[in-house]
């Protein structure tokens, strides 16, 4: 968190002597997200990139996108000592997230651009999970199993933030939001095979949950440039 301040008030100094405040003459902006972590330190992450279109000097309309993907495998073998043969456990995750949105901005000053935001969200996420010669915790001959599940997010937000311009086109901004989520398991399949016999359960399209709230940047902060 200290090499994050430091590295913030860095930015702010080096250029708050002759940023000033792009106009509509420059109609396009791009973002992401500069961020600190304990193990990594100091980071350019982006899991998130946000496209702005100034229509004029108070109005944007604005479209995020998110991106993220992982995958696991394990092995577990016939003995401790890490010989015989070998079952495998290979899983794996998806999800995307869309946000549309407009921002009213204030007048400001000549540095700082003070705006409301209101804006919509949709995602998605799946999981898939395959298994040979395991029952997932430990080796098991002649054992397989197989599964998939999704699930699908829709929200709506309204809140507030502002862009500090620390060079010409170049700002950084926080953002406070207040709102609802609901997330629907959308369901999936499993399937299991063991001793010659082999079971599929389905899991039918469930609902999920809902929930208000107010989110942030936390240790973090947006980075973008104006074009």
């Amino acid at each position: 968190m200290k090499k994050l301040a430091i590295l913030l008030s860095a930015v702010l100094i080096s250029g708050s002597l002759s940023a000033q405040k792009a106009t509509s003459d420059n109609p396009y902006s791009l973002e992401g997200i500069i961020n600190y972590d304990a193990t990594n330190g100091i980071s350019w992450d982006a899991p998130e990139l946000r496209v702005r279109y100034f229509v004029n000097d108070n109005i944007a309309a604005r479209v995020q996108l998110g991106l993220g993907m992982g995958s696991t495998s394990d092995n577990f073998y016939e003995n401790a000592d890490g010989t015989g043969a070998v079952g495998t456990m290979d899983a794996s995750a998806s999800g995307w997230s869309l946000g549309l949105g407009a921002e009213y901005h204030l007048a400001g000053t000549d540095k700082m651009s003070p705006y409301f935001m209101a804006g919509l969200s949709f995602g998605g996420s799946s999981t898939d999970m395959s298994a040979t010669n395991t029952d997932g915790t430990m080796y098991v001959a002649d054992m397989s199993m197989s599964s998939d599940a999704s699930m699908s997010s829709m929200g709506i937000a309204l809140g507030a933030g502002m862009d500090y311009y620390v060079a010409d086109n170049l700002y950084v901004g926080l953002e406070l939001a207040f709102g609802w989520m609901s997330e629907s398991d959308k369901g999936g399949s499993s399937t299991v095979t063991a001793g010659g016999t082999t079971v599929t359960t389905t899991t039918p399209e469930a609902g999920g949950s809902s929930g208000m709230g107010i989110g942030a940047a936390n240790a973090a902060f947006r980075i973008g440039w104006r074009f």
